[in-house]
């Protein structure tokens, strides 16, 4: 059983976090979720919904994986020393570290993609890219793996991206069945990226 923590931050992407979860979610068996959260209590999304954190970032769990997605609100908690703190620190310790869309910024201000091969929404990706220093970004990929640590492009391509992770966890055939039971057309090609031309990083 591996615990994922699902990063939750005041205006982050619905999408971004609730597509991967969905294919993490078929392997109840497997996989943990757990929302976590600087403080306790509800989460607004940019979209309005708001989701329970049903841990903080002072609870000193340690999780295996990581998911941090993107969203409006990632401009005012990457100037937050303590929520940065907290994703280096829990980087290390777990198995893997993975950003949806422009939450690869929030690694990246961790110092958790120093050095690494790296992508982004494409349509931040100029945006993101002009913060950061010692990163290679990826402009074409629709996610990219470096080591244990996976960032993948805008919105969607989270879903590609878990689906990638859960190959790598539990074979490929778990990630085939993940897509059916969500009816998912999976893009199994991280350097496929339909979007890239439309962001114009190509």
């Amino acid at each position: 059983m591996r615990t994922l923590a699902a990063v939750l931050f005041p205006d982050f992407e619905m999408l971004d976090l609730y597509g991967p979860l969905e294919m993490f979610s078929f392997f109840r068996d497997d996989f943990e979720i757990r929302t976590v959260a600087l403080e306790p209590g509800a989460v607004k999304a940019s979209g309005g919904p708001s989701t329970i954190a049903q841990d903080t970032m002072e609870d000193g769990r340690q999780y295996d994986i990581l998911l941090v997605p993107g969203g409006r609100g990632t401009r005012n908690v990457g100037g937050d020393t303590t929520f940065l703190s907290w994703l280096k620190s829990q980087s290390k310790g777990a198995e893997y570290t993975t950003s949806v869309c422009t939450g690869s910024l929030l690694l990246a201000k961790a110092g958790i993609l120093n050095r690494r091969r790296a992508t982004t929404n494409k349509l931040a990706f100029d945006w993101v890219a002009d913060q950061t220093s010692g990163v290679d970004w990826q402009r074409s990929a629709r996610w990219v793996r470096d080591g244990s640590v996976y960032t993948s492009s805008g919105v969607s391509a989270g879903m590609d991206m878990a689906l990638a992770v859960i190959e790598d966890c539990m074979g490929a055939k778990a990630a085939a069945d993940a897509a059916t039971y969500a009816e998912y057309i999976r893009n199994p090609d991280p350097d496929n990226d339909p979007f890239a031309s439309v962001g114009g990083t190509t």
